[in-house]
């Protein structure tokens, strides 16, 4: 590559660094995964800029190298589910935790890292959307290239010919691919009606009790800010949770937690939606919860250095989707490692 290639590549190809990351995620269900890809794209693309000759825009030419990327990344990865995805039934909430490290759990991720992606607030809306949690889990469960077909086409607007094109296929078959993801995915992805942006006053109020209700460890309280559907999920334990009775129960019986003030929640974004990082009292694990699995993966056992007396370490970072009715879908997850990602700190001093 020319000096002058070099010093014209990153100013033109940076603005695109977010979206591109937006796209990778779609595929790849895992921000890590996801930033990787990104970071390979982008050797690829200054590798091969010299030989770039706009028959594209550079923003195409950037997609195709990330997507083409994400299928071979695909070919040796497992898809990544939440729990609720595994094909079990519901669990009782008061029977052991089951947990399974070594699957390659659905991460969530930062509004913060993929914000701004348009200038047009129109289409802003619509990237937050097409990252919600549910979406992202269905697009798990499609075959990699119709995944892609799907994202390309939906999300990103592609023409059909131009698919076809990038995966060396038919316009036919590209159309007969989207038709059979949008079935496959159509009861996951949320509906227009169902997405509740936390921006109305009676929406802030429930997050505003959601909160306080945990952090008084009010149980009661929790469960009536549920939809009667409701479901929590628990990222590494395999169990999920339905109805607000059996949330309620769940929390009652495996939370370390045990009194009033034993944790906190900061506010944070993920997904388009919004997701709070709770934090537990180093001294709650003296309640006798400790032998619980969720008790297990408190923070301590993540490395979360040597918090003080009465200070809170991470615990689990919440992903809160709030339909109409109230909170009908959790996703608590246990990988602390996300807190670092979120921009969260691990320990929360005592008085913070």
């Amino acid at each position: 590559m020319t000096d002058s290639a070099v010093q014209e590549f990153l100013p033109r190809a940076e603005p695109y660094r977010r979206e591109l990351l937006a796209h990778c995620y779609r595929m790849l269900g895992s921000v890590h995964d996801a930033e990787d890809l990104v970071q390979e794209t982008y050797l690829r693309a200054w590798r091969a800029y010299d030989r770039f000759e706009e028959r594209s825009s550079l923003r195409t030419w950037l997609y195709r190298i990330a997507t083409t990327a994400c299928l071979t990344a695909l070919e040796s990865r497992s898809r990544r589910p939440l729990p609720s995805g595994l094909g079990a039934p519901s669990s009782d909430p008061e029977a052991d935790l089951a947990e399974q490290p070594e699957v390659p759990w659905l991460e969530p991720i930062p509004d913060a890292m993929v914000a701004g992606q348009a200038a047009d607030p129109a289409t802003t809306v619509v990237s937050r959307d097409s990252l919600r949690l549910a979406l992202i889990a269905a697009l798990q469960h499609l075959p990699p290239r119709q995944r892609t077909v799907l994202i390309l086409r939906e999300a990103l607007k592609w023409p059909a010919a131009d698919v076809a094109e990038l995966l060396g296929t038919t316009t036919a078959a590209v159309n007969s691919s989207l038709q059979r993801a949008r079935a496959q995915i159509s009861e996951a992805a949320p509906a227009e009606d169902a997405v509740a942006e936390p921006a109305t006053a009676r929406q802030r109020e429930l997050l505003r009790r959601y909160v306080a209700a945990f952090e008084a460890y009010d149980v009661a309280a929790l469960v009536d800010l549920f939809t009667s559907d409701a479901v929590w999920e628990m990222p590494p334990f395999t169990g999920w949770y339905q109805t607000p009775g059996d949330i309620g129960r769940l929390i009652a019986t495996q939370c370390p937690a045990k009194t009033p003030g034993d944790l906190r929640l900061i506010p944070t974004e993920a997904n388009g939606q919004p997701a709070f990082g709770m934090y537990l009292r180093d001294c709650a694990g003296s309640h006798g919860a400790g032998s619980h699995g969720a008790g297990s993966h408190g923070a301590g056992s993540h490395g979360a250095g040597s918090p003080g007396a009465g200070s809170y370490s991470a615990f689990q970072l919440q992903v809160v989707h709030v339909a109409a009715a109230g909170v009908d879908h959790v996703a608590a997850f246990f990988d602390t490692s996300l807190f670092a990602t979120f921009g969260l700190p691990l320990v929360l001093p005592a008085g913070s």
